[in-house]
């Protein structure tokens, strides 16, 4: 027999065999892609047929309000997670500036104007601070940011021997805290904005929004934003291209302690005055949206989109949750196993598909 005529099996070429359908990993795909955006579809789906009044719009705005603050701190967090840090000190930041704010008003009696300045910097100096410790003194930033996190909570309290702020208490010194929060400082927290119905839309919420889609056109859209996520995916090829590694991870930092500064500012104007033990939860739900957003349309890495998706999903689980009348001993373990299955059936399918 010919040789040439005797082997007649069709060999693909690379152009044909990417054309096959290949359903196995087309259903992956989707799944990493589309899952965990499905999981939301179907919690919300849930709490829709479980409860009533969930899907209304003062139920929604709600639960936007609810994460608004949670949402602004796991931006910042994010922003340390694209140069492959962690920052664990950005919940002690949101309540220092919270109790600095009202410090300043309550006690020091000053304008609004000069309690946001204040927080401002405080955020900044803290990031700062974190920023040089990580970098300068190779301090890993997991310990680093914890240390930081147990000096601001200490050094909160001091001021105030451990009370809360609050017009007509009685300072340390025996006398009266005379100063009040200003209406314009309230109005960050309590002001609401017209949309199809009166006074549905908060302030803190439109912060929110603006401060994610700022942070996503700077990360994905800026050179600034790309150089950093090249620093958290190899700082060292990075740093052999000529880029300033230590600058921009201490710029993260600086960034991080700036929104976690802002979402105090905003606790503060909600309450109207610096409660010791408000942002007890906020450095866990804003580190369980930014861990989320990995898994949002199977990124696999930090983003601003996946992380504000992050937070509406814990709104979403914790609101439905208590509408529910689930008891709020329960609702930290709810939460966390259903971020736990999420990230694994995320994570495992990618690793599957890598291979």
């Amino acid at each position: 027999m010919d040789s040439r005529t005797a082997d007649k099996t069709p060999v693909e070429t690379p152009a044909e065999a990417l054309a096959q359908p290949k359903d196995g990993r087309s259903l992956r795909e989707l799944a990493i892609r589309y899952g965990f955006l499905s999981l939301l579809a179907g919690l919300i789906i849930f709490f829709s047929l479980a409860t009533r009044g969930f899907t209304s719009p003062q139920a929604a705005v709600f639960i936007l309000q609810s994460v608004s603050i949670t949402g602004i701190l796991a931006l910042g967090v994010t922003a340390t997670l694209v140069v492959g840090g962690f920052d664990l000190s950005i919940g002690s930041i949101a309540t220092s500036s919270m109790m600095a704010a009202a410090y300043v008003m309550v006690v020091l009696e000053q304008n609004a104007l000069v309690a946001v300045l204040v927080c401002l910097a405080i955020g900044a100096l803290v990031g700062l601070i974190n920023g040089l410790i990580i970098c300068y003194m190779r301090v890993p930033d997991l310990l680093a940011t914890l240390g930081m996190m147990f000096l601001l909570i200490g050094l909160q309290r001091i001021p105030t021997e451990g009370r809360s702020i609050a017009t007509g208490m009685t300072l340390p010194d025996g006398s009266t805290a005379e100063g009040t929060f200003s209406q314009a400082f309230l109005a960050l927290g309590r002001h609401r904005f017209d949309l199809f119905i009166e006074n549905l839309v908060p302030a803190s919420v439109v912060v929110l929004i603006v401060l994610a889609i700022l942070i996503w056109f700077f990360l994905e859209y800026t050179r600034f934003g790309r150089m950093m996520y090249a620093v958290g995916s190899n700082a060292r090829a990075a740093e052999f291209a000529g880029a300033p590694v230590k600058a921009y991870r201490i710029w993260a930092y600086v960034i991080s302690g700036v929104f976690a500064s802002i979402g105090g500012i905003l606790l503060a104007a909600r309450l109207g005055r610096g409660d010791i033990a408000s942002g007890n939860n906020l450095l866990l739900d804003a580190v369980a949206a930014a861990l989320i957003g990995f898994a949002v349309l199977g990124a696999a890495k930090p983003n601003a989109f996946g992380t504000a998706i992050g937070a509406l999903f814990v709104g979403v689980l914790l609101q439905g949750l208590t509408m529910m009348n689930v008891p709020y001993y329960t609702q930290d373990f709810v939460k966390g196993a259903v971020l736990v299955i999420a990230l694994i059936f995320t994570f495992a399918l990618l690793g599957r598909n890598a291979r």
